[in-house]
C-alpha cells in the first residue's frame, strides 16, 4: 500500500506484486479521519471489498507526508494530523513502514514522468542536460521543495523545508506588498503567500497596495475570480503568484545547480490553466542578473498529474529495500 498524504488530501494506492505502477487509487480527506491509520484501515477495507477473494492483507506500506520526518513521531505543519510510525505499523498489522517527506516522493517520481503527465514550457527542453540534478517545487495547501541528484547509476532525493525560506521580492510592486504583509507576519516565506494557506493573505497584501478594500476570500474563490476576470484585484493576485513563483523557482534552481529542469508540482498551478503559461513566471524566473544565462538553460515543467507522487513513493520503497 502506497500513500501520498498531504495537508488536505490523502491518496491512497496499491502496488500488486510485479506491477509497473499503482492502481485502485482512491482518495480520502484528511479532515474525514482522525490520522494515517484510520484513513489507511477504511482505504484497505474498501479495496477488500473490491477485490474480493484476490485481496490479501499488505505487509509493506510507504507513506508520503507533507512534513518534515524525524524520529517516531511525525506531526503535519498543515493538518491537526500527528501520529507513530511504530503504532501506526502495528495497528495496519504490518511488517514494513516507510515514510518519507512527500516531496521527496514526488522528485522520485521525475524521471518516470510520462509526456502526458508533465507540460514542458519556455525556451529549453528537457534534453538540455538530460543527466544533471532536478529540483521540483509545488505550491499546494502549503509550499514543497526537494531535489534529485544523479548518484551512482540511479537517483538519490534530497528533501527540505525550502517552502518556508524568505519571500523577495522581484521589483518594486512585490517590495511593497511584502512589507503589507510584513504588518500582519513576522516572517513572510514562500509558503506564506505562494500555497493554499497563503492565497489569501497575498490577496489581501495586493489589495493593499492598490489601495482597494476587500473582503476575505478563500483561495478557490480567488483563483476562480481571478481567471473570470471579473475581479481586478483577484486577477492581480494571480499576476503577483505567477511572478513571485518564478523568481522562487528560479532561486531554487540556483541553490540546487539543478540545470536538468525544476518541476512544478502541487494542485495549484494546473488550475490557472493557459493563465500561468502566459504570466511573468519565466521571466522571473530568468532574472538573476549576471546568472540569467545560465538559468536560460534550465527547462521549467509542470507536473499535470497530481497522482505523480505515488509513483515516487513506489520508488521509495523499492531503494529502502535495497
Amino acid at each position: 500500500m502506497l500513500a501520498d498524504i498531504g495537508g488536505t488530501n490523502a491518496r491512497f494506492g496499491w502496488l500488486a506484486e510485479g506491477a509497473a505502477a499503482p492502481g485502485h487509487v482512491q482518495t480520502l480527506a484528511c479532515a474525514d479521519h482522525a490520522g494515517p491509520a484510520a484513513a489507511a484501515a477504511v482505504y484497505l477495507d474498501g479495496l477488500a471489498r473490491t477485490l474480493g477473494a484476490d485481496y490479501r492483507p499488505p505487509r509493506a506500506s510507504a507513506l508520503a507526508v507533507a512534513t518534515a520526518v524525524a524520529g517516531d513521531r511525525v506531526s503535519f505543519t498543515n493538518s491537526g494530523w500527528s501520529f507513530s510510525r511504530t503504532a501506526t505499523r502495528d495497528a495496519l498489522r504490518l511488517d514494513e513502514l516507510l515514510v518519507l517527506n512527500d516531496f521527496e516522493a514526488l522528485a522520485l517520481s521525475l524521471p518516470h514522468l510520462s509526456v502526458a503527465q508533465r507540460r514542458v514550457f519556455g525556451p529549453v527542453t528537457l534534453e538540455s542536460a538530460p543527466h544533471a540534478a532536478l529540483a521540483v517545487i509545488g505550491p499546494g495547501t502549503g509550499m514543497g521543495v526537494a531535489g534529485l541528484l544523479p548518484h551512482g547509476g540511479r537517483w538519490l532525493a534530497v528533501p527540505g523545508e525550502g517552502g518556508h525560506a524568505s519571500l523577495a521580492a522581484g521589483d518594486d510592486f512585490d517590495a511593497a506588498l511584502l512589507a503589507a504583509v510584513r504588518t500582519r507576519f513576522v516572517h513572510v516565506s514562500a509558503e506564506r503567500l505562494l500555497s493554499g494557506i497563503g492565497l489569501p493573505a497575498l490577496h489581501e497584501g495586493v489589495a493593499a497596495v492598490l489601495g482597494v478594500a476587500v473582503g476575505p476570500l478563500a483561495a478557490h474563490e480567488i483563483v476562480e475570480r481571478g481567471l473570470a476576470g471579473a475581479d481586478a484585484v483577484c486577477s492581480r493576485t494571480l499576476d503577483s503568484f505567477c511572478a513571485l513563483l518564478g523568481g522562487f523557482a528560479g532561486n531554487v534552481a540556483l541553490t540546487l545547480g539543478a540545470r536538468g529542469g525544476v518541476y512544478i508540482g502541487g494542485g495549484i498551478v494546473p488550475r490557472l490553466g493557459e493563465r500561468f503559461y502566459a504570466s511573468a513566471f519565466r521571466q522571473r524566473f530568468e532574472a538573476k542578473g549576471r546568472f540569467a544565462a545560465y538559468l536560460a538553460a534550465v527547462p521549467t515543467v509542470v507536473i499535470t498529474d497530481t497522482l505523480a507522487a505515488l509513483t515516487g513513493t513506489a520508488v521509495a520503497l523499492e531503494q529502502h529495500r535495497g
